[in-house]
């Protein structure tokens, strides 16, 4: 299994898939720490996760290096994403306790009341694109509830799984407590199957969250499943069009427009729509594609050369459908130019499908309820974002788009303090604040009566 750097195409590493008798191993041993980590006091779990981010923070040049090298995430965005874990780490151990306490409940009887416990091992199955945010944001909060984890990464980044895998034993959590699996997709299956597995939480695309999903339920597994996303960017004419361009660009361009929550879809007012489109031309304009690991690069090469094939092609199927490009359009291996494009109409094939890149197709419309129509009409619902100087407008919007989260005037992203995930084809279930801690427990009902 080979990790390939992105920008150049030279080898990095080759890795060996793990036997059918060692993944054994670390299901076994993953099982019988548990019977152990359940046991300790979550104040001690807590202070394992506090020394965690402090390991993140010093060794944060050195995981962002590898960030770098196996897909290709600019040096500046890969630092940011190690920056965001140890924040996860911050914001868990701060508030842990008071997520899992009990709820106490009041009833005629001598006392009733709820409690979180863990469940046991839980498997993570993560994506290339976020390496280490992805991992870190299942990981955290699945721990200090107190079960342990088993971590399927994306094969081209398994030199992340295995520093992702080193940090958590370098600052004391027993060995079993995380593990990464080096396995590919056709040996999730009997990880999955085994007895001590008691729940998935995979972030993905549609494809691996049916395919997985299927797998968890036959085996009547708990999951969560964060698929793909293509959130719609509606622009009113009142909009302050420079800081919805500069949002826009930067929300699109992100990890080379590799992001579920990236803006996809945009919707601009009709009588905006030129205006819009020349302020993020500008900005496209000053992108440098070039090596991730120079600090003057603002944005790197697309993972892979089949995912920029595959963009591609829908490309061209979306110029054929009569998109018109605006900006860039071209590519050369994994290097793929930022591309504003024009859509007559919705349905379009860039905009009725997700793209994995940094495209930017524009729909306009000429009043608000289309622009809701048009943002609800897609299998998606991860994200969305609303841009107007009527904060109550833009709230009243925003309350009519169907997804996970909705922002007024801001870039959607993930945020440990808020709950995030999405409906429809874009997945299910929690990840972060306290409803991503309580996915993986026994909510148990305890009464005593008098």
């Amino acid at each position: 299994m080979k990790s390939i750097n992105p920008f150049n195409q030279q080898l990095l590493a080759t890795y060996q898939e793990f036997s059918d008798s060692e993944i054994q191993k670390a299901i076994s041993l993953s099982a019988k720490t548990y019977q152990s980590w359940k046991t300790i006091g979550l104040s001690d779990r807590i202070k394992l996760v506090k020394k965690l981010s402090k390991r993140l923070l010093f060794q944060k040049v050195e995981l962002a290096d590898m960030m770098t090298l196996e897909m290709g995430k600019i040096k500046k965005e890969a630092l940011a994403e190690v920056e965001k874990c140890a924040w996860l780490c911050d914001y868990y151990a701060d508030n842990a306790e008071m997520l899992l306490a009990a709820r106490h409940v009041k009833t005629e009887m001598y006392k009733s009341y709820v409690t979180y416990q863990p469940l046991g091992t839980v498997l993570a199955v993560m994506p290339w694109n976020f390496p280490f945010w992805q991992v870190f944001r299942a990981a955290v909060p699945a721990l200090l509830a107190g079960n342990t984890m088993l971590l399927k990464h994306a094969s081209n980044v398994f030199g992340s799984a295995l520093l992702i895998e080193k940090l958590f034993l370098d600052v004391g959590f027993p060995q079993g407590a995380f593990g990464a699996l080096l396995i590919s997709a056709k040996k999730v299956e009997q990880v999955i199957k085994a007895s001590s597995v008691v729940g998935v939480a995979l972030t993905g695309s549609e494809m691996a969250g049916s395919a997985v999903a299927s797998l968890a339920g036959k085996n009547i597994k708990r999951q969560v499943l964060e698929l793909g996303g293509s959130d719609a960017f509606i622009v009113l004419e009142d909009a302050d069009l420079a800081k919805a361009a500069d949002v826009a660009v930067a929300s699109r361009m992100l990890n080379a427009g590799q992001s579920c929550i990236a803006s996809k879809r945009f919707f601009v007012a009709q009588k905006v729509q030129d205006l819009f489109m020349d302020e993020v031309i500008k900005r496209l304009t000053k992108l440098k594609i070039d090596n991730p690991l120079s600090e003057n690069t603002n944005m790197g090469p697309m993972a892979r050369v089949d995912l920029a094939d595959e963009l591609h092609e829908q490309l061209q199927k979306g110029l054929r459908q009569g998109a018109q490009v605006m900006h860039g359009g071209n590519r050369d291996q994994c290097l793929f130019d930022p591309t504003l494009l024009y859509l007559p109409t919705a349905d379009n094939i860039l905009a009725s499908e997700e793209t994995f890149g940094p495209l930017m197709p524009v729909v306009s419309f000429s009043t608000e309820q289309e622009a809701i129509r048009m943002a609800n009409d897609s299998r998606f619902g991860l994200g969305g974002s609303v841009w107007t100087r009527d904060l109550g407008k833009g709230e009243e919007i925003a309350l009519q788009v169907e997804a996970g989260a909705v922002f007024v005037n801001g870039m959607v992203r993930s945020d440990p303090r808020l709950p995030f995930g999405g409906i429809k084809d874009s997945g299910y279930g929690r990840e972060l604040s306290q409803e991503g801690i309580l996915e993986f427990v026994n909510t148990k009902t305890i009464v005593v009566e008098s």
